[in-house]
């Protein structure tokens, strides 16, 4: 039987672990119970620290006890970690034949935030081999599915820590974001999934997919829980070069102000490019009805061109795979997880290193690793990773244009609801559009998230809606969220995440 913990919100199992109505044990053994009950179906962790979750919440528990405050507004509560982050002596696959069985000597700088919280980390969630993919179909575990159809894709690469929300598996999750792989599984599962500004939340111990473009950022079914978890991960860290060394936005004084339900002043600008041919009626149709939305909260709404987002998926496909192609080098067979052939006298280095990596990495790592050496190729450099990053460049100036007339962007944040598993399985650029809606904010480093806008009327599948904020404005996107989320579910009667189906084993 389910405990009826496991339908709290983060904040509300903070307050009454905080306030000793019940103990971290009690909350962390539900949620490690729903995890046996339920994940045979969903597959949404690759690992469960069941150990190590309950001597980490016995610790916070005996803090508490003694008269101790809390050492976080989140100390207490569980949360899943995908695996793309390091956990020292915790496995870290990355959803790969690759790494498997491989264990960190160091944690990220995300997870020894999460620790120094006392937030209670349950285990590792599975992705996209390498955060590559945009369905959690191409892990080399087995696909995860999504609880509200589990005969559908659960977004990728975060399938995992999406699908962990909303099994009701955990309370919280931590995600990466490299072209939209927070914000995407985000919408198709009715969950909240945030994409910080770049540089707002340390890449250290983030194994890299393409540099310039990944950033960690907080999953949770409610935006004042994502906020939360937000101002825990976020802030400078002298191990990451590329961290900003800036305090991080109020994102939850902004959540709670926005919670009051007034948009009075704040400008909202409907990207022109995110519609038409390619988009699913029922998920305009919600994106419409989201607007009208904002517009009675006293937000003034207005329409906004920025024509170069047309082009960004292109320069997304050249810019991320040349850097995964750089990245992936370091895979090598001789420093981390598998090797093929090495105790074969007759084999040298560089056929040991050939055979490993055609064992290790899955179809579509593969298929970038060759498109971005393609790119980056002498002859082809300028043709076409040059031309990418001046895209981006416009891109860039697009958005700048944009926020010198609103305070934030608002869109569908996927074209369609969650597709069945298997049905883009061989037509990767049906697959890579769905994040069209997604990649220019990766592009630009700007903040985004996708918030829960309700179901699509054609298949009953929930839909989001992305709101994206100019660099280090994440605050703006928060209050906005907030806003709509109270009056969203006020006027649906509920939230939409309490309409998931359960899921039966």
């Amino acid at each position: 039987m389910n405990s009826p913990l496991i339908r709290h919100t983060a904040a509300e199992l903070a307050a009454r672990i905080h306030a000793r109505e019940v103990t971290s044990v009690e909350v962390t053994q539900a949620h490690l119970d729903r995890i046996q009950a339920v994940d045979g179906r969903i597959n949404a962790f690759l690992h469960v620290d069941t150990e190590g979750a309950l001597a980490a919440a016995r610790r916070v528990d005996a803090d508490l006890d003694a008269g101790k405050a809390p050492v976080s507004p989140l100390a207490g509560v569980p949360l899943a970690l995908k695996d793309v982050l390091t956990t020292k002596g915790i496995p870290t696959t990355c959803g790969s034949k690759m790494l498997e069985g491989w264990r960190p000597p160091y944690d990220a700088t995300v997870t020894a935030r999460l620790h120094a919280a006392g937030v209670i980390v349950l285990g590792k969630t599975n992705m996209d081999e390498f955060a590559m993919g945009s369905s959690t179909e191409n892990s080399a575990y087995g696909v995860t599915r999504n609880p509200w159809d589990t005969d559908r894709i659960p977004g990728g690469s975060g399938g995992g820590s999406s699908a962990s929300l909303a099994a009701f598996e955990a309370p919280l999750a931590i995600g990466t974001d490299t072209g939209g792989s927070i914000r995407q599984p985000g919408s198709v599962t009715g969950t909240v999934g945030v994409k910080p500004t770049y540089g707002g939340v340390s890449r250290h111990g983030l194994v890299a997919f393409s540099s310039s473009l990944d950033q960690a950022g907080p999953c949770a079914r409610t935006v004042l829980d994502a906020a939360l978890l937000h101002e825990v991960i976020g802030g400078h860290d002298p191990m990451d070069s590329t961290s900003i060394d800036a305090p991080v936005p109020p994102v939850v004084a902004a959540a709670r102000q926005g919670a009051a339900g007034d948009l009075r002043g704040v400008r909202v600008g409907v990207v022109r490019e995110f519609s038409g041919d390619g988009y699913q009626p029922g998920v305009l149709r919600s994106f419409e009805a989201a607007v009208k939305q904002l517009t009675a909260l006293g937000a003034d709404v207005v329409e906004v061109s920025c024509p170069h987002f047309d082009y960004a998926l292109g320069a997304y496909y050249l810019i991320a795979p040349s850097e995964c192609s750089s990245n992936l080098a370091r895979f090598d067979a001789m420093r981390y997880g598998l090797r093929v052939g090495g105790d074969d006298p007759k084999l040298g280095a560089e056929e040991v290193m050939s055979l490993t990596r055609e064992a290790g990495f899955g179809p579509e790592v593969k298929r970038r690793i060759m498109l971005g050496t393609y790119a980056l190729s002498s002859g082809y450099y300028d043709a076409y990773y040059g031309q990418a990053q001046k895209v981006r460049t416009l891109i860039s100036r697009d958005f700048a244009a944009a926020f010198d007339t609103v305070d934030v962007l608002v869109s569908p944040t996927t074209p369609t609801t969650a597709f069945r598993i298997g049905e883009r399985a061989d037509d990767p650029m049906a697959m890579y559009l769905a994040d069209l809606c997604t990649i220019p904010a990766n592009l630009a480093g700007n903040a985004a998230m996708s918030v829960p806008s309700g179901l699509s009327d054609e298949d009953g599948l929930p839909v989001g809606l992305q709101i994206m904020a100019p660099a280090m404005a994440d605050d703006r996107m928060y209050r906005v969220a907030a806003a709509y989320e109270v009056a969203r579910n006020a006027a649906a009667d509920g939230a939409l995440i309490d309409r998931v189906p359960d899921v039966a084993v």
